[in-house]
């Protein structure tokens, strides 16, 4: 016997409400593509400076984002540029106002540049709180010499809660 139109309607109705559902790939493409960007874009804002577990920072409420260049450490008994040992302590002698290792790398670097700008080149130093002022205006004439006068200590950034 031939269905009616109705009969047929509803049975057509009915089979395509009960079939097993669908995920729709390009909106969830899109989601993914948004997440994407978003922490791409948020992820750039975050500057670290590479320290030395052995240097203990001293705190700071710096207002302004760290800024990548030129770095000198004071780690132990040495003095490091980028990372690289110029310096022993125990060789600096009490009444000398310059490192003389220091001075070298510092001269070496300065002499890569094209053009030195008019402020001088800029340079940041990692001591810990426990070093000598004395040690750390040596290091940071040193620096100045060698046409590196902007100058830059490295702090801790202090964290405020509330």
């Amino acid at each position: 016997m031939k269905a009616s139109r109705k009969a047929r309607r509803i049975r057509r109705h009915y089979g395509r409400m009960h079939k097993a559902g669908g995920l729709n790939l390009v909106s969830l493409m899109d989601i993914f593509t948004i997440l994407v960007f978003f922490l791409m874009v948020n992820s750039s804002d975050v500057k670290v400076m590479q320290n030395a577990a052995d240097v203990p920072l001293p705190e700071s409420s710096a207002k302004q984002a760290a800024v990548e260049n030129l770095t000198v450490q004071v780690i132990g008994d040495a003095i490091l540029v980028q990372g690289r040992e110029v310096a022993r302590l125990s060789a600096i002698e009490a009444g000398d106002t310059h490192i003389r290792g220091l001075s070298d790398e510092l001269a070496y670097r300065r002499d890569r540049w094209s053009e030195i700008p008019e402020q001088g080149l800029e340079v940041t130093i990692m001591a810990g709180r426990e070093t000598d002022y004395r040690l750390l205006r040596k290091i940071m004439q040193t620096c100045v010499d060698e046409q590196f006068r902007q100058v830059r200590l490295a702090v801790e950034a202090e964290v405020r809660n509330g």
